[in-house]
This record gives structure tokens, C-alpha cells and sequence, in this order.
């Protein structure tokens, strides 16, 4: 866990480069430096293409810088071993994406579950921690609900117990409410602001939108994979 010592997440000249077809290069990230220190909830703001899904890939573990790293609780991720970086991601890091990834032939219930399918758990800790969070959620009547019979705001409650269920250290949600009307959106937001003060789980949102600047410690604005001022970045 992150101490006074170190912040328990940064990057160092974070650089993504993609070839094309031609040969030229994109450049997604474009030395990307920040810290983000345990506990806090911070939101990464920038228009469609500007590098935001990149940057939460690489901070969690799911895609390898071309230059630069990331370094997670005082550890580069480049010096994990691929069974210690499936460890990190199921183990410490929750993800909440904006298609929800939810299995359609299992309940509402089952899909949070399984997140907790390799952890050492009884059942009646399980159920404990699975009803916990479907209760603040306020979801526990759509406990035996399939996705189909749930509302989009519901799916991604779902979606968001469970990244939590496993108390994770770090939460990276991608576009968490961009299907959603703003009412719902709100709702979401709130959520995960109260869940973020309660549990001091650090959270990393991403959005093109600037709504989050209501809910977040600190904003970082991205363009054209750099971190830029709120100016630069159009808004």
C-alpha cells in the first residue's frame, strides 16, 4: 500500500506510439508525467481521441507503455512478471467501463460474484459483501435481474459493485456515464463520490465532458495525448 513515501500511483514520460499503415506514427500518450496519491479522486477530462482510454489502460496493467512507465505503490509495472500483473489487476484495481462488460446470462448478483471467483472467500462473506454494496447502491430488488431487465443506470451500478466487491485500492472508470441522462448521471457520480469518501478507495475517472469538475479533488486535462491547461484542452 502507498506510504508518505511515495504517491500510489505514477507515471514517468509516459509515451503510447502506434504505426500506421504507411508507416507514420501516432502518437496516443505523449510524456505523460503525473502522481496520484492514495485516497484521492481525480478526473481526467479531454475530447474524444485525446489519449484518456490509453492512459487508464496503461495505469491498469491491461497495455504496455512504448516509452516511459507507470509505477504502481512504488513498483514499475515493467518489472512485474505477467502472473504478478494479472495479481495487481484482479487483486488491487477495479474497472468500471462505459459498455458495462456485464455477462448477459447471469443476474445481477452472479455478475458482481464474479469478481470474487478467485479470491479466498466463504460463501457467507460473499453474499455479505454482495448485498453490502447492492444495498448503498440501491439495486437490492434487481438482485435476481438479468442485464436485459435492467435500466442503463442500473447496469452500471452493477458494473460499479463489481469493481468494489473485491476492495480494490484503485478504481479506473472509463466514460462511466456517458449512456446516460444527466438525472442518472448525477446519481452515478454521487455514488461514487460517497464510496471514494467512505472506503478511501483512489479513483481515476475519465470523461469528455467537464461535469466531473463538481465531483473530483483534482481535474487533469488531456489533448492530443499531453496533459495540457483547461484552455488548452478547449473547454
Amino acid at each position: 500500500m502507498a506510504t508518505k513515501n511515495y504517491p500510489l500511483l505514477e507515471t514517468e514520460n509516459l509515451t503510447k506510439e502506434y504505426f500506421r499503415k504507411d508507416g507514420s506514427i501516432i502518437k496516443a500518450l505523449d510524456g505523460i508525467n503525473l502522481k496520484v496519491d492514495s485516497g484521492e479522486f481525480v478526473a481526467i477530462v479531454g475530447r474524444s481521441g485525446s489519449g484518456k482510454t490509453t492512459l487508464l489502460n496503461i495505469l491498469g496493467a491491461l497495455d504496455i507503455p512504448t516509452i516511459g512507465d507507470a509505477v504502481f505503490e512504488g513498483k514499475k509495472l515493467k518489472d512485474y512478471s505477467n502472473r504478478e500483473l494479472a495479481l495487481l489487476r484482479r487483486q488491487k484495481i477495479g474497472f468500471i467501463f462505459q459498455t458495462f462488460n456485464l455477462l448477459p446470462t447471469l443476474t445481477a448478483r452472479e455478475n458482481i460474484e464474479l469478481a470474487l471467483m478467485h479470491h479466498q472467500i466463504s460463501p457467507k462473506e460473499m453474499s455479505r459483501k454482495v448485498e453490502d454494496l447492492m444495498d448503498f447502491l440501491e439495486i437490492t430488488d434487481k438482485m435476481n435481474s438479468f442485464p436485459h431487465e435492467l435500466s442503463v443506470g442500473q447496469q452500471q451500478k452493477v458494473a460499479i459493485a463489481r469493481a468494489l466487491v473485491k476492495d480494490p485500492v484503485l478504481v479506473l472508470a472509463d466514460e462511466p456515464t456517458a449512456e446516460m441522462d444527466p438525472i442518472a448521471e448525477r446519481e452515478i457520480m454521487e455514488k461514487l463520490v460517497e464510496l471514494n469518501r467512505k472506503s478511501k478507495v483512489t479513483m481515476i475517472i475519465a470523461s469528455h465532458g467537464t461535469f466531473l469538475l463538481d465531483f473530483s479533488d483534482r481535474t487533469l486535462f488531456i489533448k492530443n495525448g499531453k496533459l495540457v491547461s483547461k484552455k488548452e484542452a478547449g473547454y
